[in-house]
């Protein structure tokens, strides 16, 4: 879609020229969202794809992916044999449904930043332990976890002028044992619900909602919780209001299913575990 309320394009090369955003600015990174609909508020684009940031950086801390990587270049990652979580990385992807074009445009950090409930690179983040790295305005830098930084639909934790600069997903947690379930109403359709369980080297369960809420929620479990743990933890830390409600489910559909799918994580996990 054309934008015909903006009327400049700045294309900085290096981060100093970042401090001349002002009202009516957008950061551009893919743009699938941007370009998809009108943006009667927005003056000028900000490129980021003149920065040059190394969409991808495996070493032994683990993994940390620009904020302006794609899609396509996350899938195509070959994860180290030791990092157990890594067939997370294509599921999410293809949690998407979207055709090849969208995958070459689509950034990483943009998923992040609409906060949808829906956005498959938050759930692979969030529950991988994922760190935003966050540049503020004065040219410092903050960090704050993936599952913080998405606080509800269309509503992140970036301030006026700040970019995120990159996700940060430590080893410890690509190298866990993993489980994934998703749900939606149509085959093609919009995840409903989406939730993923981590096994730590101790045995400990951590399960990730997300799609079914409002914003993720984690929660740690502990050791060979059992079925009525599980559903009591859920219970304690999603209140109905949480649930999200629009076309792609009603939240009664999503309670029932994330309580299915949580169950059927964990007799998974603990069956691998034992």
């Amino acid at each position: 879609m054309d934008l015909n309320s903006v009327t400049a394009v700045l294309r900085p090369r290096q981060r100093g020229e970042l401090k001349a955003f002002a009202p009516g600015d957008a950061y551009l990174a893919g743009g699938t969202w941007l370009f998809s609909e009108p943006q009667p508020g927005v003056t000028r684009l900000v490129d980021l794809s003149d920065l040059g940031w190394t969409p991808l950086t495996a070493d032994a801390a683990g993994l940390t992916l620009a904020a302006t990587c794609t899609v396509a270049e996350l899938y195509a990652f070959e994860a180290p044999p030791e990092w157990r979580a890594a067939p997370l990385i294509p599921q999410c992807c293809r949690a998407f449904l979207a055709s090849f074009k969208i995958w070459n445009m689509a950034s990483v950090g943009g998923n992040l930043c609409m906060a949808l409930p829906a956005g498959p690179m938050i759930s692979l983040c969030a529950a991988l332990e994922g760190v935003c790295v966050i540049w503020t305005r004065n040219g410092g830098e903050r960090r704050l976890p993936v599952a913080d930084f998405v606080r509800g639909p269309l509503d992140n934790a970036l301030e006026a002028g700040e970019v995120l600069r990159a996700i940060e997903l430590p080893a410890e947690a690509l190298r866990r044992r993993t489980a994934f379930r998703r749900a939606s109403l149509t085959p093609l359709g919009r995840s409903g619900v989406l939730l993923i369980g981590t096994l730590s080297g101790e045995g400990a369960l951590n399960l990730t909602v997300t799609a079914s809420t409002r914003r993720p929620v984690q929660l740690r479990l502990g050791e060979r919780p059992s079925r009525d743990d599980v559903a009591a933890a859920l219970a304690a830390a999603i209140p109905d209001a949480l649930y999200h409600d629009d076309i792609h489910g009603r939240p009664d559909w999503r309670r029932h299913m994330t309580f299915e799918l949580a169950e059927e994580i964990r007799a998974e996990l603990a069956e691998g575990a034992a």
